[in-house]
C-alpha cells in the first residue's frame, strides 16, 4: 500500500470528527426563503428557471469555441498544435483563478451582477480573437479569456441560492448545469461545422460572440427586473 493511501486512511476518521454539523431543517423557512427574492425580480419561478437555462446554454456555446478549438486554430494559423496546447493550459489555469475571484465578487454584489460582468468580459475576449491572431497576442487573449470565463458557470448556483427556496436548489442547479454542459457540447460541434463550411475560424468566433450577446441580454433583462434595488440582494 502506498504512503498516500496510508495517510488518506489515517485522516478519514479525523475528517468525520471535524465535519460541521448540518443545520436543522426548517420546512417553513425553506419554503419562505425564495418568494421574496423572486418577487424582487417580478418573474415567476418557471420563467426564471427557463431564462437561466437559456443563459447557461448560450454562455457555454460561446465559451466552448476557444476551449475546444484553440489547438486546431493554432495549427490552422501555422503555429503548431503544441503552441495551442500551451494556450489551452494557460486558459484553464487562469480559469481556476477566475473561479475563486468570482466567488469573492459574488459575496459583495450578488450572483446576477457577477454573471453579467463575466458575460461582458467573455464577450470582449471573444471579440479580441477576431481582431488579433499573432502568436503573442493569442497567448495574452487566451489568458484573459480564462480569467473572464471561469466564474460564469458557478454564478448560476449563487443565483439559484438567492432567488429560489433552499429545498429547490438541488433540482434547479442541476437543470441549469445540465444546460451549460449541453451548451459546451453544442458549441464545440457547431464551431467545427462552421469552420468546415467557411474554411475559417473567424466565422466560428463571430458565432460564439453572438451566443454570448444572447447570454448578456438575458442577464441584463433579469437585472432590470430588480428595479432600483441595491446590487447585493438581501440574504436570508
Amino acid at each position: 500500500m502506498s504512503l498516500g493511501l496510508v495517510c488518506a486512511a489515517a485522516m478519514l476518521p479525523l475528517a468525520f470528527a471535524l465535519r460541521r454539523r448540518a443545520p436543522a431543517h426548517d420546512p417553513a423557512q425553506a419554503h419562505s426563503a425564495g418568494p421574496g427574492r423572486r418577487a424582487a425580480l417580478a418573474v415567476s419561478p418557471g420563467v426564471l428557471q427557463g431564462l437561466l437555462v437559456v443563459a447557461g446554454l448560450a454562455c457555454c456555446v460561446a465559451m466552448s469555441m476557444p476551449q475546444v478549438h484553440i489547438v486546431a486554430y493554432c495549427g490552422d494559423l501555422g503555429y503548431g498544435v503544441a503552441r495551442g496546447a500551451e494556450m489551452l493550459s494557460l486558459m484553464l489555469a487562469c480559469g481556476v483563478v477566475s473561479r475563486v475571484a468570482s466567488g469573492l465578487i459574488a459575496d459583495r454584489i450578488g450572483g446576477l451582477w457577477t454573471l453579467m460582468i463575466g458575460s461582458v468580459l467573455q464577450g470582449a475576449a471573444l471579440f479580441l480573437y477576431l481582431l488579433f491572431d499573432g502568436l503573442a497576442s493569442l497567448y495574452v487573449i487566451s489568458a484573459l479569456f480564462g480569467l473572464f470565463q471561469g466564474g460564469i458557470v458557478p454564478s448560476y448556483a449563487i443565483i439559484v441560492r438567492e432567488y429560489f427556496a433552499p429545498n429547490e436548489a438541488g433540482t434547479r442547479v442541476g437543470v441549469v448545469i445540465m444546460a451549460t454542459l449541453f451548451g459546451m457540447a453544442l458549441g464545440g460541434w457547431l464551431s467545427g461545422v462552421i469552420f468546415d463550411l467557411t474554411g475559417s475560424y473567424q466565422a466560428a468566433f463571430a458565432h460564439g460572440l453572438a451566443w454570448n450577446l444572447l447570454n448578456g441580454a438575458v442577464v441584463f433583462w433579469l437585472i432590470s427586473r430588480r428595479g432600483s434595488q441595491s446590487l447585493r440582494p438581501a440574504l436570508a
